[in-house]
């Protein structure tokens, strides 16, 4: 199976004013990515929303990703979807289009291990070449264990761990010793996932700043480890500050004032409050966002 590694955005998924997926701005969004030295795309999970998405919308951001990197980088595609078949009909178009893995969250009310397992099988035996990564985030059921019982499907390949549990996180990448992509998935804990085995990462800041996370790998790789922390450190800020306007909307304003017109978040995340776009810049500044991203727009 193809392992990957590196620093990968969780692609935002951008809407026009009609609530229609903007491929436009998704085109330039990519090249914009690649340019930033992007080592993959991860489309239509939590940050894509791809589950607020219909069917042939996830279907569209695909193919327009895929167009449009034309093999430059490879493409991770989530397909979790709480009915089955929509999440099977999702992996063979994303297999029959050139998507180099597919992944899935543990889908709301898969309750025990066993449906759990289940699910993936069928995911799984769907599109029986690909690698697949199941993404694990909460949840009743213990990662580890539920892992173990995972890798008895052939093609599952690994996992994106989203959370700071940096103990369960090595059990999980000490699972297997080859052929295993473990992605730390909470940019709040790349560097610390990286010195704990992690194959890369995935995440939502990397929509502006991939550049800034792959320093953390290399950083790590050469033992430079405070500087690692103190980029880290930095970057956390920008979260942190994100986080405090309500992490959807403020992602996509702040997409936009680089230029790439991302629109309103779907339900059930919220807009940004348009009257707080001056408090979030400044705050963005002071912490310096332009030296380590580039310059915002008004």
């Amino acid at each position: 199976m193809e392992t990957f590694n590196g620093a990968w955005p969780a692609l935002v998924t951008p809407f026009g004013k009609d609530d229609t997926v903007n491929t436009y701005v998704l085109r330039d969004l990519v090249d914009y990515l690649i340019e930033k030295k992007a080592s993959g795309f991860y489309l239509c999970g939590t940050t894509g929303e791809g589950l607020y998405m219909t069917v042939d919308e996830r279907k569209l951001v695909t193919e327009t990703v895929i167009n449009q990197v034309k093999g430059r980088v490879p493409i991770i595609v989530h397909v979790g979807c709480v009915a089955v078949k929509d999440a099977v009909e999702l992996a063979e178009h994303a297999y029959r289009i050139g998507a180099r893995g597919i992944s899935s969250i543990l889908p709301p009310l898969y309750q025990s291990s066993k449906s759990l397992y289940a699910y993936y099988e069928k995911i799984a035996q769907a599109v029986p070449e690909l690698p697949v990564l199941a993404y694990m985030f909460g949840g009743p059921i213990d990662a580890v264990s539920l892992m173990q019982e995972l890798m008895n499907i052939p093609n599952i390949a690994g996992a994106k761990y989203t959370g700071p549990n940096m103990y369960e996180f090595r059990q999980i990448v000490n699972l297997r010793d080859h052929d295993w992509t473990i992605f730390s998935g909470m940019d709040e804990e790349c560097f610390f996932a990286t010195m704990f085995g992690s194959s890369g990462n995935i995440g939502s800041t990397l929509n502006f700043m991939p550049q800034v996370y792959l320093a953390m790998h290399e950083d790590c790789k050469k033992g430079a480890l405070a500087h690692g922390l103190d980029l880290q450190i930095r970057a956390n800020e920008i979260t942190r500050i994100l986080i405090s306007f309500g992490f959807p909307g403020a992602l996509k304003k702040v997409m936009g004032m680089l230029g790439f017109d991302c629109g309103r978040p779907r339900l059930p995340n919220l807009s940004f409050p348009e009257d707080k776009t001056d408090l979030l810049k400044s705050q963005l500044e002071l912490a310096g966002f332009s030296d380590l991203v580039g310059k915002l727009k008004s």
